[in-house]
């Protein structure tokens, strides 16, 4: 499906698991390493918020749970268009890779879907729940000494670019 923000194509978490299998898994893998992430809006006046939030992968969705009319809420509800990046850890390393998913969030309203998720998760209620649609999903490491970024976006390929610390250009894995 199209945003109608930006013309580009959304899918949900398990049509991105279905094209990229392996690298949906170390995605999940990432996020669920910590309990808490960075979530991304766009202020009324088009300027960014960043706030933490828990980023939860079940059914087959990604889903992003709120307390009741916060700040990302209303942000969200006025605009969908959302990034999360997962926690980095407790240190500099960055071992496992940085990793960032782009899209916008649909608000669920359905009182059915909100109470299987409840009686899954036991979120504190009452709570506002959103279902993740992806246009991007990036994992940025390191591999030796060089820089390398994965990508991800609805009906492209997963590419892999490169790059060295010295002034040589990115490149791309054929």
């Amino acid at each position: 499906m199209a945003t109608k923000e930006t013309g580009t194509k959304a899918v949900g978490w398990s049509e991105f698991r279905r094209a990229e299998a392996q690298f949906a898994e170390l995605v999940e893998e990432r996020f669920q390493k910590y309990k808490h992430h960075v979530l991304a809006t766009l202020r009324k006046d088009g300027s960014p918020r960043v706030t933490g939030l828990e980023v939860d992968f079940r059914d087959g969705e990604l889903w992003l749970g709120m307390m009741p009319n916060s700040m990302k809420v209303l942000d969200l509800r006025r605009d969908p268009r959302f990034s999360v990046q997962a926690n980095p850890g407790p240190d500099a390393e960055m071992t496992d890779g940085d990793v960032r998913i782009s899209g916008r969030a649909l608000e669920v309203t359905d009182p059915a879907v909100k109470a299987a998720y409840a009686a899954q998760v036991e979120p504190p209620e009452p709570f506002h729940l959103f279902r993740g649609e992806l246009t991007e999903v990036v994992h940025t490491g390191l591999d030796n000494d060089e820089l390398v970024v994965r990508a991800w976006r609805p009906g492209t390929a997963l590419r892999t670019l490169r790059r060295g610390n010295s002034e040589e250009s990115l490149r791309e894995d054929a």
